[in-house]
This record gives structure tokens, sequence and C-alpha cells, in this order.
């Protein structure tokens, strides 16, 4: 039986496509494998920014250096947006966009020849005639206009996964200037709720007593569908018609947060307290130069909503420094408004220029050692913020689910408001504790009052 080793890159997305192409392979006699044991590489590529690209380069001249007859695959979002570039790498045998993701299994069990069944060989991309030799790396990259498929495959239970992901939603119908994931994934399409449903019903009865909904734009979920389906109404289906413990969504843009999906939240303890919601800049002026739909007293109302009626939810967000234009007047006017807000957490991006989006071709570059400085201060920030929240939780009882995670003589246990606590001693991972929280100063420590198995 063959032995593949996948290696992915990205987001949680990018991570539930890896499994669907894993639940394809094992369909047709592949089996996971350690990396010296296999004879097949499959990278899973990000391209969300430049040092994604990077990280994805190195690790394909690693496999190659490291196991020179070894066989690669590169899939993806950055083998989507430059397969050219990577077809260049040595050791790579073919390259395949996303739309074609679905077929990466009976390409690596029963490969066409040089230019058959819609693979261009890279030599045909560089002007070659047809047949003209030598062909090459071999890639297939489709049109995602055309794409209406959501590629499922539920990551987990089991492996190295205690909480499965379903992506529910693909693509994106908004063109925000610095993001390139609309051109790599094409638009907005989700999965029928009775699908919805089905898979989670199924990854229930595997053992997850979590399931994470995730998208690339969650919360346009079932607008393309006939009849439509708001994520409301699908949460309020999964609660209904399904025994899942616990759900939990990944990232929601605040223009779709509304009261009544707020009020979904805060009506069931099945449904995690917690929000991942992008702000990306504070300045009114820079949102309107994004492309973002709202503007920061626009975000601040969705944030003190939640805080009103959740307030121990947990809320993140994204955030951009050195977005072309952006003056110190900017950077200041993000940093008042998110240390304004409740934010539990933030994730700090430096900008970086994404080939093909409206903000590579503006030519007011941020100098980065001015980036690198408002980094640093919005991570700053954040670590304060995320302090304040972990002491706000000091002395309260929740419940918890274990992870795989044991290190120093304790196990991790992820609370519905997405804080991790440490709990002393040896536990089996997907138990729920009830866990009461101390302040441990770089994190909490959990106490168990009871487990309930």
């Amino acid at each position: 039986m063959p032995g593949y080793y996948m290696e992915n890159f990205g987001c949680r997305a990018t991570q539930a496509d890896a499994a669907a192409i894993e639940q394809r392979l094992a369909e047709l006699g592949f089996r996971p494998a350690g990396e010296s044991e296999a004879d097949l590489f499959v990278v899973n590529t990000c391209t969300v920014t430049a040092s994604a690209d990077s990280r994805a380069r190195q690790a394909i001249r690693a496999f190659h250096r490291r196991h020179p007859g070894a066989r690669i695959l590169v899939t993806g979002c950055y083998a989507q947006r430059a397969p050219e570039e990577l077809a260049e790498l040595a050791g790579v045998r073919w390259v395949v966009g996303n739309a074609h993701q679905s077929e990466i299994a009976q390409i690596v069990a029963t490969p066409a020849p040089n230019g058959g069944d819609g693979f261009v060989p890279l030599n045909r991309l560089r002007g070659g005639a047809a047949g003209s030799a030598p062909a090459g790396p071999e890639i297939l990259i489709g049109n995602l206009s055309e794409q209406r498929e959501v590629l499922v495959g539920p990551i987990g239970p089991g492996g190295s996964h205690t909480r499965p992901t379903l992506k529910i939603q693909e693509g994106c119908n908004h063109r925000c200037a610095y993001c390139v994931i609309p051109l790599v994934r094409g638009s907005s399409r989700s999965l029928a709720p009775e699908r919805v449903v089905a898979e989670i019903q199924r990854l229930v009865q595997a053992g997850a007593r979590e399931v994470v909904l995730s998208g690339i734009n969650l919360g346009s979920y079932g607008r393309d569908l006939l009849p439509r389906c708001s994520l409301d109404e699908l949460l309020g289906r999964v609660i209904e018609q399904t025994t899942v413990e616990r759900v939990r969504l990944s990232s929601l843009e605040p223009m779709h947060l509304t009261a009544d999906l707020i009020d979904r939240f805060a009506a069931s303890n099945r449904i995690a307290p917690h929000f991942h919601i992008p702000l990306q800049s504070g300045s009114d002026r820079l949102l309107a130069a994004m492309h973002r739909w709202y503007r920061g007293e626009h975000y601040a109302r969705r944030i003190e909503l939640i805080a009103e009626r959740l307030p121990d939810a947990a809320i993140g967000a994204d955030v951009i420094a050195g977005f072309p234009g952006e003056s110190e007047a900017d950077h200041c006017a993000t940093l008042e408004l998110v240390a304004r807000l409740p934010f539990s957490y933030l994730h700090v991006f430096s900008f970086s220029p994404r080939p093909g989006t409206e903000a590579a071709r503006l030519g007011e570059a941020v100098p980065q050692p001015v980036i690198r400085r408002r980094s640093r201060e919005l991570h700053a920030l954040a670590a304060e913020k995320a302090a304040a929240f972990r002491a706000r939780q000091a002395g309260r009882v929740t419940r918890a689910l274990t992870l795989q995670t044991f290190r120093d003589g304790a196990t991790d246990a992820l609370t519905g408001n997405y804080l991790t606590a440490r709990v002393p001693g040896r536990w089996p991972s997907n138990q729920w504790l009830t866990l009461r929280l101390q302040d441990g100063g770089e994190g909490l420590i959990g106490e168990p009052i009871t487990s309930r198995g």
C-alpha cells in the first residue's frame, strides 16, 4: 500500500481541504506515513502573505533534498495563484489548483501522460509547442468561477484533532483591496443545511464532542442556496436536529453579526461563546481604502452588543499593520479602538502585498521599520488584552474539553470561550471537565471539580 506524507499551511479551510484529500487517498488504498517512509508528498499551500508562500517553497525544497526520489504534488491557494512558480521547483511532479482538489487521489493513483486529461506541461505554459520536450511538471488549474462544490472532508475526530472542523462555506464575493482569497477560492458557495446536519451527526457518532464550523466568508452562508438558509437558521437546525454537545464558529465579518445571531448564541449553552470578527483597522479612512463595508463605530457597536449579551464571551480580531498609506494618525486610531473594546485576543498581520490585488498596486508603501514598530505596538496591546481577559476569568467555574496536548505534567483543556487551561495530571483527550479557573500568570490553571467522561 503506497504511503504519503501531507504538509499543510494556512487556515482551517485549508486544513478541511486536506482532510477531504486524505479521505479520497484512503479510498484508493493510500496510507498516511512518516516522512522517512513516504514516496508521495502532498504540500497543501496558503498564499495569504508572502511569508506563507516562502514557507511552502522551503518545505518543498526540504522534501526534495531529503527524499530526491519521491514524487511531490503541490496544491492549495498558492498553487492556484502561481502554478508556474511552484512547477519550477526541483522535485515537483504535479501542481493542482483548488478547482481540482477532489481529483488528486485519482491523479496520483493513475497519472496521465504529460498534457493529458486537462494537464498542461510546464513547457507549454512557457510557450513551447504541444508535444515538445522536456515536458516537465504537470499543471492542472481550473476555472474557479465555474465551481459550485464545497469540498467536504471533516477534520477528525482522531489523529491529532480532538475537535473536528467541518467546512460549510467556500469562496468569497467581496473584494477587499488587500485580499487574494477570492482569486484563489472563487465565489461564495454553501453546503446544503441537510448535508451539514448529516455530517455533524456522523462526526458525533464517531465520538466528536465539539465541532467547529468554518468557511472563507462564513457569515454569507446560505445566500446562494434555494431556498435560502441563513447562518442563524442553520445553527437553529443544528441545535434541534443533532446531538452535538458544543458547536463553535470560526470567523464572522462584522456586517454579518446581527442581533438575532448574537441572541442565538446567548440562548444555547451548546454554542461556544466565541466570536472572531476581523477589524483590520480602526481608521475609517483606511477601512474605506481597504473596501471594508463598515466603519469603526459600526464595528464597536457590534462588539459592545456581544459584551452586553455574553459578558464572558471570547472576542478576537484580525488587524493589519502598515496598509499602504497608513499614517501615524491611522495607526493611533486602531490602537485607540482596540484599547477601548473588550477583546480577548488579536491576530496581528504586517501588510504583505499580494499579486493581483488592488493594494499591491498602491504606491504609498509604509517603510518596513515603521511596519515592524506598529506591529510590535499592536502585539503588546494584544498581550495586555489577553492578560486582562484571563484575569477576569479567575475564580470562574466552567466546562472545558481536554485536548491531546500533555506537557510539564499537565493536560490542556479548552473552554467554550476559547481559553486554554492547564489541568494538572494526564487526562484522556476529548473528555469534559468542570474546572475552577485560576490565573497562573502566563496562563490559566484548571482545578478539576467533576468530570463527565
